[in-house]
């Protein structure tokens, strides 16, 4: 996987494919991109972690991590257009705020084994976000060392950001749904009144 680039950026590499690029040969990358102006660099799940490890020193601060649910079913609502991929991908971002670089890594996750190695032994950043990665996606992080709920009762089933969760809201109004917008008022419209507040 490669770089996408307009005409104009191919003769002259952004900041952010310098860094993608620079970072895929030292994580051993799968894959890397710079869209949108966004380093993002593509491992293996199994060198998860000792991509993170080995980008500590250059990029101190974990900003997030957090999760997608490539999916061609859903449980409500039409499906979308092309088939896709299915898997969860899990994404974290880590920059250096002294040089304001940053890069996102991402994982990509079979549907029917979605387990990852913590990196709370890294970046102890990781630990909430990835407990609500796991509250709300299902993915289990190995090594954690309490992952427990953050948001939801202890007795409550399933995982609400995963395309299959069941949303009573969509079977009442399915996705997108219409959206409900009044006019503004007309100054036309004696009702209407001045708008001025006066006395």
């Amino acid at each position: 996987m490669g770089v996408s680039e307009s005409p104009s950026e191919a003769a002259a590499p952004s900041a952010a494919t310098n860094v993608a690029e620079r970072i895929a040969g030292v994580v051993g990358a799968e894959g890397w991109s710079a869209d949108f102006g966004t380093a993002k660099v593509d491992v293996g799940r199994d060198a998860w972690v000792d991509a993170h490890a080995s980008l500590k020193d250059q990029f101190p601060y974990f900003s997030w991590l957090s999760a997608i649910d490539w999916s061609s079913e859903v449980s409500v609502g039409e499906k979308p257009a092309d088939d896709i991929e299915e898997r969860f991908e899990v994404l974290s971002m880590v920059s250096d705020p002294s040089s304001g670089e940053m890069v996102i890594l991402s994982s990509d996750l079979p549907k029917d084994d979605p387990v990852i190695d913590t990196l709370t032994g890294v970046y102890g950043g990781a630990d909430w976000h990835e407990r609500e990665a796991a509250e709300m996606f299902g993915i289990v992080f190995t090594g954690h060392p309490n992952l427990t709920k953050l948001y939801l009762p202890d007795g409550f089933e399933g995982h609400p950001l995963r395309k299959s969760f069941h949303l009573l809201s969509r079977e009442v109004k399915p996705w997108p749904g219409t959206v409900d917008v009044e006019g503004m008022p007309s100054t036309e419209n004696p009702e209407a009144g001045d708008g001025g507040g006066g006395v």
